[in-house]
């Protein structure tokens, strides 16, 4: 049997929750509920493109194709 050092401990990552439109207030807040969303949305992007490079048998993160 081998181990995979990138098994069950390194699952895919989950995207960030967009946020809902009546979460913005509208008042130009420094940071807006969607400035947070977009800085979270690019760090589970370069946390997916790295979790791809580690398991590139997994082609599109969503297991083996049928």
């Amino acid at each position: 049997m081998t181990h995979d050092p990138a098994g069950p401990s390194d699952p895919l990552p989950i995207p960030p929750v967009a946020p809902d439109p009546g979460d913005c207030c509208g008042e130009g807040c420094v940071r807006c509920v969607h400035d947070v969303y977009e800085a979270s949305l690019e760090r589970y992007r370069m946390l997916l493109e790295a979790w791809q490079a580690r398991h590139p048998d997994d082609g599109d993160g969503h297991g083996p194709s049928c």
